[in-house]
Protein backbone atom coordinates (compact mmCIF):
# COMPACT_ATOMS: atom_id res chain seq x y z
CA UNK A 1 0.00 0.00 0.00
CA UNK A 2 1.29 3.37 -0.84
CA UNK A 3 2.79 5.57 2.01
CA UNK A 4 0.60 8.85 2.33
CA UNK A 5 0.24 11.29 4.78
CA UNK A 6 -1.15 15.17 5.50
CA UNK A 7 1.41 17.42 5.95
CA UNK A 8 0.36 19.59 9.17
CA UNK A 9 3.08 21.91 9.93
CA UNK A 10 2.36 25.80 9.54
CA UNK A 11 5.59 26.94 7.96
CA UNK A 12 6.39 25.01 5.00
CA UNK A 13 9.14 22.35 4.33
CA UNK A 14 11.18 20.93 1.89
CA UNK A 15 9.62 17.46 1.45
CA UNK A 16 13.54 15.51 1.57
CA UNK A 17 13.75 17.42 5.45
CA UNK A 18 10.21 15.74 5.87
CA UNK A 19 10.30 12.58 4.87
CA UNK A 20 13.85 12.40 6.82
CA UNK A 21 12.11 13.95 9.85
CA UNK A 22 9.15 11.04 9.49
CA UNK A 23 11.65 8.57 9.43
CA UNK A 24 10.57 7.20 6.06
CA UNK A 25 14.27 7.35 4.60
CA UNK A 26 17.41 9.53 4.38
CA UNK A 27 17.72 13.02 2.59
CA UNK A 28 19.84 11.52 -0.03
CA UNK A 29 16.79 8.97 -0.57
CA UNK A 30 14.24 10.98 -0.98
CA UNK A 31 16.06 13.02 -3.32
CA UNK A 32 16.34 9.85 -5.74
CA UNK A 33 12.58 9.22 -5.40
CA UNK A 34 11.79 12.37 -6.88
CA UNK A 35 14.27 12.06 -9.43
CA UNK A 36 12.67 8.94 -10.35
CA UNK A 37 9.32 10.13 -10.55
CA UNK A 38 7.90 8.23 -7.42
CA UNK A 39 6.39 11.41 -5.12
CA UNK A 40 3.34 13.07 -5.28
CA UNK A 41 1.56 16.29 -3.84
CA UNK A 42 -1.63 15.98 -4.34
CA UNK A 43 -1.66 14.09 -6.85
CA UNK A 44 0.97 16.09 -8.64
CA UNK A 45 4.10 14.36 -9.45
CA UNK A 46 6.87 16.22 -7.55
CA UNK A 47 10.06 16.81 -10.03
CA UNK A 48 12.44 19.11 -7.89
CA UNK A 49 14.14 17.88 -5.20
CA UNK A 50 13.73 21.35 -3.55
CA UNK A 51 10.00 21.24 -3.63
CA UNK A 52 7.89 22.06 -0.33
CA UNK A 53 5.12 20.79 1.17
CA UNK A 54 3.05 23.06 2.68
CA UNK A 55 0.30 22.62 5.62
CA UNK A 56 -2.69 20.42 4.01
CA UNK A 57 -1.33 19.05 1.79
CA UNK A 58 -0.96 15.60 1.02
CA UNK A 59 1.94 13.62 0.22
CA UNK A 60 2.45 10.21 -1.40
CA UNK A 61 5.06 7.79 -2.31
CA UNK A 62 3.56 5.16 -4.70
CA UNK A 63 3.97 1.63 -4.47
CA UNK A 64 7.25 1.70 -6.30
CA UNK A 65 9.17 3.62 -4.01
CA UNK A 66 8.06 2.09 -0.81
CA UNK A 67 9.53 -1.50 -2.72
CA UNK A 68 12.93 0.54 -3.04
CA UNK A 69 13.09 1.15 0.39
CA UNK A 70 12.18 -2.07 1.21
CA UNK A 71 15.07 -3.50 -0.74
CA UNK A 72 17.82 -4.24 1.56
CA UNK A 73 16.94 -6.83 4.25
CA UNK A 74 16.70 -6.53 8.23
CA UNK A 75 16.53 -9.25 10.35
CA UNK A 76 16.12 -9.45 14.53
CA UNK A 77 17.88 -12.71 15.57
CA UNK A 78 17.59 -13.60 19.78
CA UNK A 79 21.57 -14.73 19.89
CA UNK A 80 22.89 -17.31 21.89
CA UNK A 81 25.94 -16.98 23.62
CA UNK A 82 28.68 -18.77 21.92
CA UNK A 83 27.67 -17.08 18.85
CA UNK A 84 30.06 -13.93 17.53
CA UNK A 85 28.27 -11.22 15.84
CA UNK A 86 30.74 -11.11 13.20
CA UNK A 87 34.12 -12.27 11.36
CA UNK A 88 34.36 -15.55 13.50
CA UNK A 89 37.75 -16.69 14.61
CA UNK A 90 38.47 -20.41 13.37
CA UNK A 91 36.01 -22.89 14.97
CA UNK A 92 33.52 -20.23 16.01
CA UNK A 93 29.63 -19.63 14.75
CA UNK A 94 29.26 -15.95 13.29
CA UNK A 95 25.27 -14.93 14.05
CA UNK A 96 24.30 -14.88 10.38
CA UNK A 97 24.67 -18.72 10.22
CA UNK A 98 21.45 -18.83 12.21
CA UNK A 99 19.41 -17.54 9.80
CA UNK A 100 17.82 -20.04 8.53
CA UNK A 101 14.24 -21.15 7.28
CA UNK A 102 13.58 -23.51 10.44
CA UNK A 103 14.56 -21.04 12.87
CA UNK A 104 12.29 -18.33 11.27
CA UNK A 105 9.33 -16.33 12.46
CA UNK A 106 6.88 -15.60 10.31
CA UNK A 107 7.95 -14.72 6.39
CA UNK A 108 10.76 -13.54 4.92
CA UNK A 109 11.64 -12.39 1.05
CA UNK A 110 14.95 -14.26 0.82
CA UNK A 111 16.82 -16.71 3.45
CA UNK A 112 20.11 -15.62 3.98
CA UNK A 113 23.27 -18.19 2.32
CA UNK A 114 26.70 -18.18 2.64
CA UNK A 115 27.28 -15.64 0.47
CA UNK A 116 24.74 -13.32 2.18
CA UNK A 117 26.22 -9.88 3.02
CA UNK A 118 24.40 -9.01 6.27
CA UNK A 119 26.50 -6.76 8.85
CA UNK A 120 25.46 -6.25 12.67
CA UNK A 121 24.14 -3.09 13.64
CA UNK A 122 26.06 -2.58 17.21
CA UNK A 123 28.24 -4.99 19.40
CA UNK A 124 26.50 -7.75 21.12
CA UNK A 125 29.80 -10.52 22.12
CA UNK A 126 30.22 -13.86 21.97
CA UNK A 127 29.51 -14.16 25.85
CA UNK A 128 26.10 -11.69 25.70
CA UNK A 129 22.86 -12.63 24.19
CA UNK A 130 19.63 -11.30 23.05
CA UNK A 131 18.27 -8.76 20.46
CA UNK A 132 20.93 -8.36 17.54
CA UNK A 133 19.79 -6.33 14.56
CA UNK A 134 21.59 -8.04 11.47
CA UNK A 135 21.43 -5.50 7.97
CA UNK A 136 22.67 -4.70 4.50
CA UNK A 137 20.63 -1.17 4.96
CA UNK A 138 23.40 1.82 5.05
CA UNK A 139 20.76 4.32 6.01
CA UNK A 140 19.65 2.12 8.75
CA UNK A 141 22.76 1.25 9.96
CA UNK A 142 23.80 4.90 10.22
CA UNK A 143 20.47 5.43 12.41
CA UNK A 144 21.59 2.37 15.00
CA UNK A 145 25.27 2.96 15.65
CA UNK A 146 26.34 5.99 13.34
CA UNK A 147 27.91 8.82 15.74
CA UNK A 148 25.03 10.80 15.88
CA UNK A 149 22.66 8.51 17.18
CA UNK A 150 20.78 9.15 20.03
CA UNK A 151 19.15 5.35 20.12
CA UNK A 152 19.27 3.68 23.56
CA UNK A 153 20.00 -0.17 24.30
CA UNK A 154 18.44 -1.57 27.02
CA UNK A 155 20.36 -4.72 28.82
CA UNK A 156 19.17 -6.82 31.78
CA UNK A 157 22.40 -7.85 33.24
CA UNK A 158 22.57 -10.55 36.40
CA UNK A 159 25.94 -9.96 38.36
CA UNK A 160 27.47 -11.55 41.34
CA UNK A 161 28.79 -9.05 44.67
CA UNK A 162 27.18 -6.66 46.47
CA UNK A 163 24.61 -3.93 44.76
CA UNK A 164 25.18 -0.37 46.52
CA UNK A 165 23.62 3.02 46.29
CA UNK A 166 27.18 4.16 46.05
CA UNK A 167 27.86 1.51 43.16
CA UNK A 168 25.01 2.67 41.36
CA UNK A 169 25.74 6.36 41.68
CA UNK A 170 29.06 5.37 39.93
CA UNK A 171 27.93 3.34 37.38
CA UNK A 172 25.51 5.78 36.41
CA UNK A 173 27.81 8.76 36.34
CA UNK A 174 30.97 8.50 37.70
CA UNK A 175 33.10 6.19 35.45
CA UNK A 176 35.59 6.71 32.61
CA UNK A 177 37.15 3.68 29.67
CA UNK A 178 40.36 4.15 28.38
CA UNK A 179 40.41 7.54 29.58
CA UNK A 180 37.38 8.84 27.97
CA UNK A 181 34.28 9.98 30.23
CA UNK A 182 31.36 7.54 29.87
CA UNK A 183 28.13 8.99 28.90
CA UNK A 184 25.31 9.03 31.44
CA UNK A 185 23.63 6.02 31.84
CA UNK A 186 20.08 4.93 33.53
CA UNK A 187 20.58 1.41 36.17
CA UNK A 188 18.54 0.37 38.01
CA UNK A 189 17.68 -2.41 40.49
CA UNK A 190 15.88 -5.39 38.89
CA UNK A 191 15.61 -8.18 41.18
CA UNK A 192 17.95 -10.36 43.01
CA UNK A 193 21.62 -9.56 42.05
CA UNK A 194 20.15 -8.35 38.34
CA UNK A 195 20.27 -4.96 36.93
CA UNK A 196 18.86 -2.83 34.44
CA UNK A 197 20.95 -0.97 31.69
CA UNK A 198 20.28 1.76 29.52
CA UNK A 199 22.71 3.27 27.25
CA UNK A 200 22.83 5.66 24.45
CA UNK A 201 26.68 4.51 23.41
CA UNK A 202 28.51 0.66 22.53
CA UNK A 203 31.86 1.20 23.57
CA UNK A 204 32.99 -2.39 23.78
CA UNK A 205 32.10 -4.55 25.89
CA UNK A 206 31.08 -1.31 27.80
CA UNK A 207 28.48 -3.11 30.75
CA UNK A 208 31.14 -5.88 31.85
CA UNK A 209 33.81 -3.08 32.28
CA UNK A 210 31.67 -0.89 34.12
CA UNK A 211 31.14 -3.80 36.16
CA UNK A 212 34.31 -4.67 37.03
CA UNK A 213 34.91 -1.13 37.54
CA UNK A 214 32.88 -1.25 41.04
CA UNK A 215 33.91 -4.87 42.02
CA UNK A 216 30.87 -6.62 40.34
CA UNK A 217 30.96 -9.35 38.03
CA UNK A 218 28.73 -10.40 35.00
CA UNK A 219 27.27 -13.75 34.64
CA UNK A 220 24.62 -12.84 32.29
CA UNK A 221 23.97 -10.23 29.63
CA UNK A 222 20.84 -9.88 27.91
CA UNK A 223 19.52 -6.94 25.33
CA UNK A 224 16.46 -6.18 25.77
CA UNK A 225 15.87 -3.71 23.35
CA UNK A 226 17.19 -1.09 20.41
CA UNK A 227 15.71 2.14 20.17
CA UNK A 228 12.07 1.24 19.64
CA UNK A 229 12.27 -2.07 18.66
CA UNK A 230 11.72 -5.19 21.56
CA UNK A 231 13.26 -8.47 21.92
CA UNK A 232 9.61 -9.45 23.02
CA UNK A 233 8.93 -12.93 22.25
CA UNK A 234 10.97 -14.03 20.13
CA UNK A 235 12.57 -17.05 21.09
CA UNK A 236 16.80 -17.75 22.00
CA UNK A 237 18.05 -18.65 18.25
CA UNK A 238 14.84 -17.55 16.54
CA UNK A 239 14.67 -14.57 13.85
CA UNK A 240 12.43 -12.61 11.91
CA UNK A 241 12.29 -10.11 9.22
CA UNK A 242 12.00 -6.03 10.61
CA UNK A 243 9.35 -4.58 8.73
CA UNK A 244 9.50 -0.66 7.11
CA UNK A 245 7.38 0.34 9.58
CA UNK A 246 10.03 -1.10 12.42
CA UNK A 247 12.80 0.62 10.19
CA UNK A 248 10.64 3.89 9.96
CA UNK A 249 10.49 4.23 13.28
CA UNK A 250 14.27 3.68 13.85
CA UNK A 251 15.21 5.88 11.83
CA UNK A 252 13.07 8.44 13.16
CA UNK A 253 14.41 7.76 16.87
CA UNK A 254 17.86 8.24 15.80
CA UNK A 255 18.15 12.21 15.68
CA UNK A 256 20.30 11.65 12.55
CA UNK A 257 18.09 13.12 10.01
Amino acid sequence: MAWTRRYEDAEPQRVNRWLAQSGVCSRREAEGLIEQGLVFIDGEKVSDPGRKIAAGQTLVLNDAAEGKLAAGMTVALNKPINVVSAQPEPGQVPAVRLLTRGALVGESPSIPDRDTRLAPLGRLDMDSRGLLLLSDDGVLAKAVIGPGSKLDKEYLVRVTGQITEAKLMRLRHGLALDGRQLKPARITPAGEQRLRFILTEGRNRQIRRMCELVDLGVTDLLRLRIGPLKLGDLQEGRWRVVTPEERRRLIADSTLI
